[in-house]
């Protein structure tokens, strides 16, 4: 059923480091010879996809904070639908499995699988091992792309630790081929006929590379599939989370003013239809959306080839100069500023507040500030959008009178709001309440000046800031408490909140001013640590807070790091302290334990030390004791968990049986082997279960484009039967994967039958593993109080430093902003004037609430 289409230890293969390094295989350069002398031995050539590896930023961001990790989903995606921009793909799914892969499928064309005409290897294997290589540098292929320098799936496949890729050619064919860290570990192998086209995708990201964050965001999945399906008019875009059993599906025909008219569904709008157009000017085609809202938030996504680019660029410059001199224009030519206004404009500023804003433009050959597409750099860009909305925007006001009229209403009253702002802000400052020199009387100021080393800590209540001030680290660390829950910024224009004075003593504590006249580069303290309880009070005071430095102070979630000039590195300085969550006490000993994994640890070591399991291994006697026996019980826990997740696919019980028995791909292809495992799955179930006593197996069926033997089982009592197929899918998941190598590392460890013995006392018989690592965690917890905590109050001075203030102990959550669009929906959602959404909210994330406080 295969046919080998190239030896994959071909010398013409690029080496990307050896198994998981980043060091290559071939010949090395010699060191220096210590002395400090820099020769032409310490040049160093990195081959084929070693440099990825070797500085992964480069390609694909930050591998340590997520952008990176969720990059590299965005890589493979850009491909599939620069295969819909070009008119072949109608569909693209995205599947996150248990053990952290992702699968990415499209019903495109299919990467080319036949002989490269001058490099002698498949198409596709170099499309998957070669930088710069692929079909978007020749126009007649895709007119327009969002891959440009045929870097993303190779980059893709150099930072993972393994790679499938599945091809559905246009030849009729399905061909697959596997990698390990970029390098093929078998050849491009041609297998059944198909009816389908496209690609698939399915890679592990290597925790080598990613060390601090390896769980891929659903959330922030979703947010750029959803975009893209609203920038792709009729693109069908599917996400499943099999870890959460969730799963959307986007589908838009608006396009990008269903976009807008999404973005502003939780405010009120000023006019009730979205203005949108669309216009060619030399080549660049420009697709423009945007509708005032009520709010006083701008709101501004723009997009290059339905990449999102986050910190604008040349489209955005265009935009916002069409948007001001149009508008003015208009309102000039029909005396709409007032006779206080004469010889005066409306600023930017002005008119876009309460604006949200789609553009997206398409360009042949777009220039970007970096590989991630950050900023989009092509000067003529801003010419055609400043050209388009010129146009069409002034087309639209002498069209629409009315709608004009209450657009340079509100601009209006933003600018007299701007006004009476500036003028408070002098009053104030007038008065030293926003002066550095003049700092609150609350604050407990840290005695260190440099703020690269100082942190402020946002305490909830005055009782709870007392306990801060007293356990406190002196030398760096700075107490703010805060007194009930501070104004709602979100629900009022500036000059309003100035007026509050927790507002204002939180502004002059940060020392950077606030409004036109800050300067974040006076920051006095580069973490500033959001302290407060954990119930229903302490999240809405938190989340406060949130609002305010995300509307007013959005630099210290994502500042660009001054050492660093291409902006790849950032430094964010907001963070969520982390109390602990139990406190556990045995006679007069006691711990706190932050979170779920940390008790089950704690209830093994208490207990593992002390007793013994036995069994056997390779048909001798074994016992297992101490961190051994901890580790055997929490991967039988993690198989537990599996087996819970592959009954969701039929049942359980047979799948986990197949997987017992350590099916793989490989034996799906061999019908006298698929035959022997399913009589011995028949006869050791129907042993153990008497309710499957009826179990039956349909004849195998051959899956032609696979080469695989697929099975189909039936079994149940009462006449309630059950179907459960295994085929190549199932036995690929993550789940039935990850439960295979969990029974196959514990056969590894111990077999039965098992007994257990505790303090040297007699070996008891236990029935199974699972049996074993129930009674010991049943043991762990005798005799155990477990306090869990909610508020800091419940702390003394000692404690409260002891968990959650010591630098070397403690637990701290950083705040990012994956998607400010999104951010500013939620703030939005939650913190705004309209009901509606915040209902719907609530009822549509109920069910996922634990602990809730009432």
């Amino acid at each position: 059923m295969s046919e080998p289409i190239i030896d994959p230890s071909s010398s013409s293969v690029p080496v990307a480091g050896g198994n998981l390094g980043v060091g290559g295989t071939g010949t090395a350069p010699v060191p220096g010879s210590g002395s400090g002398d820099y020769t032409e031995a310490d040049i160093s050539v990195l081959k084929g996809l070693e440099g990825v590896r070797k500085r992964p930023g480069m390609y694909i961001g930050d591998t340590d904070d997520g952008t990176g990790l969720h990059h590299l989903v965005f890589e493979v995606v850009d491909n599939s639908v620069d295969e819909a921009l070009a008119g072949y793909c109608t569909r693209i799914e995205v599947v996150i499995h248990t053990d952290n892969s992702v699968t990415i499928k499209d019903n495109g064309r299919g990467i080319p699988v036949g002989m490269h005409p001058t490099e002698n290897r498949p198409a596709a294997e170099l499309v998957m091992t070669q930088l710069h290589a692929g079909g978007k540098f020749n126009q007649d292929n895709y007119k327009v792309s969002g891959g440009l320098h045929g870097v993303g799936v190779s980059a893709v496949n150099a930072l993972s630790d393994w790679l499938r890729l599945e091809i559905h050619s246009r030849d009729g064919f399905v061909y697959e081929q596997e990698y390990a860290c970029g390098i093929p570990q078998t050849e491009l192998t041609k297998r059944g006929a198909t009816k389908e086209r496209g690609t698939i995708v399915t890679f592990h990201p290597d925790p080598t590379i990613f060390k601090n964050i390896l769980q891929f965001s659903y959330e922030q999945l979703g947010q750029k599939l959803r975009e893209l399906a609203y920038l792709n008019s009729g693109l069908e875009i599917n996400i499943v989370d099999e870890r959460h059993d969730k799963q959307q599906t986007f589908r838009y025909e608006g396009g990008i003013a269903t976009f807008v008219a999404d973005m502003n569904s939780t405010n009120a709008p000023l006019h009730p239809e979205v203005i949108a157009f669309i216009a060619e000017h030399d080549g660049t085609t420009v697709d423009v959306a945007l509708q005032w809202n009520e709010s006083y938030n701008e709101q501004l996504v723009c997009f290059t080839n339905t990449i999102k680019n986050r910190d604008g660029g040349t489209h955005l410059t265009g935009f916002r100069q069409a948007l001001t001199r149009t508008v003015n224009a208009y309102a000039t030519e029909y005396k709409l500023l007032g006779k206080d206004a004469k010889g005066s404009t409306l600023s930017g500023e002005d008119l876009r507040e309460g604006l949200t804003a789609v553009v997206s433009v398409k360009v042949q050959d777009p220039k970007y500030s970096n590989q991630a597409k950050d900023k989009l750099v092509s000067s003529e860009v801003a010419t055609a959008v400043n050209a388009v909305v010129s146009d069409k925007l002034a087309e639209y006001l002498e069209r629409h009178p009315k709608e004009a009229r209450i657009i340079i209403g509100k601009a209006s009253l933003a600018a007299k709001a701007r006004e009476a702002a500036r003028k408070a802000r002098e009053m104030v400052q007038r008065k030293g309440a926003l002066e550095m020199t003049s700092l609150p009387g609350k604050l407990s100021d840290c005695q260190e000046r440099d703020p690269r080393k100082c942190e402020l800590f946002l305490v909830e209540g005055e009782s709870a800031g007392g306990s801060a001030k007293q356990g406190r680290d002196r030398t760096i660390q700075a107490i703010l408490p805060l007194k009930g829950k501070i104004l709602n910024v979100e629900k009022v224009r500036f000059d309003r909140m100035l007026a509050s004075q927790e507002i204002a003593t939180l502004i002059t504590a940060l020392g950077t001013s606030v409004g036109p006249e800050k300067d974040i580069a006076k920051l006095r303290y580069h973490r500033i640590i959001i302290m407060t309880d954990a119930d229903v009070d302490g999240s809405h005071i938190r989340t406060l807070l949130l609002t305010f430095f995300f509307r007013h102070f959005h630099e210290l979630f994502e500042h660009p790091d001054a050492d660093d000039p291409t902006g790849m590195r950032r430094k964010r300085h907001i963070y969520i302290a982390q109390p602990p969550l139990y406190k556990v006490k045995r006679g007069k000993v006691e711990k706190y334990l932050k979170n779920e994994d940390a008790m089950e640890d704690f209830l093994l070591d208490s207990v593992c030390d002390d007793a013994v399991v036995g069994g056997q291994h390779e048909g001798q006697p074994k016992l297992l004791t101490g961190a051994e026996l901890k580790h055997a019980i929490k991967r039988a826990n993690e198989g537990k968990r599996l087996r819970g997740l592959v009954d969701r696919r039929g049942d359980g019980r047979i799948l986990a049986a197949f997987a017992e028995l350590g099916l793989k791909v490989e034996d799906l292809r061999d019908r006298a082997r698929v035959d022997l495992l399913t009589a011995r799955v028949t006869e050791g179930l129907v042993g153990r279960y008497t309710e499957l006593a009826g179990l039956r197996f349909e004849e195998p069926r051959l899956d032609d484009e696979h080469g695989t033997w697929e099975l189909r089982a039936s079994a149940g009592v009462g006449g309630v039967r059950r179907d459960t197929k295994i085929d190549i899918d199932i036995v690929r998941s993550a789940e039935f994967s990850g439960l295979r190598k969990v029974v196959e590392e514990l056969r590894g460890l111990l077999t039965g039958p098992f007994t257990i013995s505790f303090d040297g006392g007699p070996a008891n018989p236990s029935p199974s593993f699972d049996a074993v690592a129930g009674t010991i965690e049943e043991l762990g917890r005798k005799g155990l109080q477990i306090q869990r905590y909610k508020g800091l109050g419940e702390m003394n001075a000692e404690q409260l430093w002891e968990t959650t203030m010591d630098p070397a102990r403690r637990n701290l959550l950083e705040v990012k902003i994956d998607d400010v669009n999104n951010a500013n929906d939620i703030f939005s959602t939650l913190m705004g004037d309209m009901v509606e959404p915040r209902r719907q909210f609530i009822e549509e994330n109920a069910l996922n609430v634990r602990n809730l406080d009432v």
